[in-house]
């Protein structure tokens, strides 16, 4: 079993806070699954690897500016939304799932965790009435889909922060020919973290 001190090893600027915070997801998610499987019981046992330090490659690969709102769209059970809310208490985080089940799960994870920066919405993306600075996804859609989910829901300029794996060059063509002024950035996460199951691992910015 894989504990929450790896996490503190690659980010060894977290505060006490943040670092009781983290150790504590993994009894609250292992209680949840009890009854509502957010999280497949195998991969539980590499819960601090495949989903915290997973979601965590974002923080890693990009600066979220305090004061942000941000938009987690299909979080499932708050990946990476719960994670990166930790990480960046300053920054609003809206975790939005439409299957109701795994949104109240992220709404008690939030609320045992005491993150006030996180709101919990059993909503379609495209039906929000709300706007964003920046969008997070983790393997819930293709970049188009997640492109057209989030029109008229910004800001200001779109701005996407995905986690993907794979050959991306079939989506990243789609996109490019329905909005041919995006620029689309691919970073390895193996870069920043030792373990195999990073090596296809990517973090994606869309942005214009």
């Amino acid at each position: 079993m894989v504990s929450a001190e790896l996490i503190f090893r690659y980010f060894p600027e977290l505060s006490e806070k943040q670092k009781t915070q983290f150790q504590q997801l993994e009894a609250l998610y292992q209680e949840h699954n009890q009854r509502v499987n957010v999280i497949s019981r195998k991969d539980m046992e590499m819960f601090y690897i495949h989903h915290v330090l997973h979601s965590l490659a974002l923080a890693k690969a990009y600066e979220f500016p305090a004061g942000s709102e941000v938009i987690d769209i299909g979080t499932g059970g708050g990946f990476p939304g719960i994670p990166l809310a930790i990480f960046y208490p300053d920054v609003d985080f809206t975790l939005c799932d439409s299957i109701g089940k795994k949104v109240a799960v992220v709404a008690d994870v939030a609320e045992k965790l005491e993150l006030k920066n996180v709101t919990a919405v059993n909503h379609r993306t495209e039906t929000l009435n709300k706007r964003f600075d920046i969008a997070t996804a983790r393997a819930v859609a293709p970049m188009l889909q997640l492109w057209q989910w989030m029109q008229g829901q910004w800001n200001h300029k779109p701005c996407f922060y995905l986690l993907k794996g794979g050959d991306l060059r079939e989506e990243t063509s789609e996109l490019i020919k329905v909005k041919s002024t995006l620029k689309i950035h691919e970073q390895p996460i193996s870069q920043w973290y030792e373990e195999p199951f990073f090596e296809t691992k990517k973090v994606i910015s869309i942005y214009e």
